[in-house]
């Protein structure tokens, strides 16, 4: 009969754990606006432009070279392999801890030889004696009546899946820096382009000083004008050509295998050909569900949540197991014979009754981290409402920003063409032909600069909403 009460005190244990002293976990209420800023307003261009449905990088990347480029780094990139080892790293400590909840059961085989004086063993003087036991132990499982194991266990899971988040955020990541450092990198091109045609363009010119001036028609102070602006464009080809370098070199590292990046087609660089898709963020709430990093602060909270229920059961009683079931025998040679059957079952009791404040010390601790996480959840959904709010407003006032500066650049483009028909024809000095020429190439740099802060813009916001629209992953 002993051997069926083991049993049933075995079995108990998957069945006492029925009390939960975790609080009830409750999602914080999200600490935002009902709707965007009102500086966020749209021009009528982009109001009418065709806002293109996104579930992925995929279908927010329109150009193949940018795309063949972002399966590059996401395949190679060291640090993202880095944050996909910290979450198998973090299902590990998940996957140990649940083991916990099981009853360990090992094979314990074990043999003793022992002489005894003859004034300990008064009966038969001094012996020998021998002893060999085989049998399957059951070692220090604790029942969880209060729910200790069991929270801890979900603590543990709700890390590996705010890890899983936090691998998500660092797909994004690099997804967006890849796009960046594409548009960082064509920017840098036109700009060495747009370089080099103006030092083209101000050695034509000061030859044309150096006739003029060769037959009395232009004065030494026009030559020396003339050759500034030609050194001055030579130091502004020098110039492109370290930041294209530069914005290159980093491309490549976020590439990560070093292989080489493909030549620049000039198409591909326009920045009026729309690489991207317009992206149309719905009602500020929906980033709940679409910032990774959102849901990786909700799982930490819900953790901390766990933990104080796992604090709160180390003020109760504990019980744990041990026992073991086999066969023992003095001779070697009839352990397994029939009869030598043999068990023990030694359950333990333990209560908390004085532990120096160590108890109350970790609930308060275990609160206090709750109450951290709170606030880091609050934070990251403000967080993300400001950037996607700033980036609402920085691609609608670049957009009229654009197009001011085209405005102004074909503005100055006929200001320099009569300037220097004007210099041609004696009518007025090359003052004026040298300031128009210095505008020109001003507002150039300046449009292909706007240019290019407009496709970041469009890149911070698909970051912003967590990788595109309303259950948008990164694959």
């Amino acid at each position: 009969m002993r051997t069926p009460i083991y049993s049933i005190l075995l079995l108990s244990g998957f069945t006492l754990a029925a009390c939960s002293l975790t609080p009830t976990y409750q999602r914080p209420v999200a600490p935002l606006p009902a709707q965007w800023s009102s500086a966020t307003d749209t021009p009528p261009a982009e109001a009418n432009a065709a806002t293109v449905s996104v579930s992925n990088w995929q279908g927010f990347v329109r150009d193949d070279a940018l795309r063949q480029l972002i399966n590059q780094a996401l395949a190679s990139n060291r640090e993202l392999r880095s944050s996909l080892l910290q979450v198998e790293a973090a299902r590990a400590i998940y996957g140990i801890q649940r083991a916990d909840r099981l009853p360990g059961l090992e094979l314990d085989a074990s043999g003793q030889h022992q002489r005894l004086p003859a004034d300990l063993n008064a009966s038969t003087g001094s012996s020998v004696q021998s002893s060999y036991q085989v049998g399957l132990g059951l070692t220090a499982f604790e029942l969880d009546l209060f729910g200790r194991v069991r929270n801890l266990t979900a603590a543990a899971e709700e890390e590996y899946l705010a890890s899983a988040e936090n691998a998500q955020t660092a797909r994004i990541s690099l997804v967006s820096e890849v796009m960046r450092g594409w548009v960082l990198r064509n920017s840098a091109w036109q700009q060495r382009q747009l370089a080099e045609q103006t030092q083209q363009t101000r050695q034509r010119s000061l030859s044309l000083i150096q006739h003029r001036q060769r037959v009395g028609l232009a004065s030494t102070i026009d030559l020396q004008e003339a050759r500034g602006l030609a050194e001055q464009a030579d130091v502004e080809v020098e110039r492109a050509r370290r930041e294209l370098a530069q914005t290159e070199h980093a491309l490549q590292l976020l590439l990560g295998d070093g292989t080489a990046l493909p030549a620049v087609v000039p198409s591909a660089t326009s920045f009026g050909s729309a690489p991207f898709a317009t992206l149309s963020p719905e009602l500020p709430a929906d980033l709940l569900t679409q910032r990774p990093d959102i849901r990786a602060a909700e799982h930490q909270l819900r953790a901390r949540n766990a933990s104080i229920g796992a604090a709160r059961a180390a003020f109760f009683p504990s019980i744990s197991l041990t026992g073991l079931f086999g066969t023992a025998s003095s001779e070697l040679s009839s352990l397994f014979d029939s009869g030598q059957r043999s068990w023990n079952f030694m359950p333990q009791l333990r209560l908390p009754i004085f532990a120096g404040g160590r108890n109350q010390a970790n609930l308060e601790l275990a609160t206090v981290r709750q109450d951290i996480a709170i606030a880091d959840y609050e934070k990251a959904i403000q967080t993300a409402f400001r950037e996607v709010n700033d980036t609402l407003v920085a691609g609608a006032t670049l957009q009229r920003e654009e197009a001011a500066l085209r405005a102004r650049l074909d503005a100055g483009q006929q200001r320099l063409r009569l300037a220097e028909a004007r210099y041609r024809a004696g009518v007025d000095d090359h003052l004026r032909y040298l300031d128009a020429q210095r505008d020109d190439y001003a507002n150039q740099v300046e449009l292909n600069h706007v240019q290019a802060q407009r496709q970041l813009a469009q890149i911070s916001l698909f970051r912003a909403l967590g990788g595109g629209l309303p259950g948008a992953a990164v694959e």
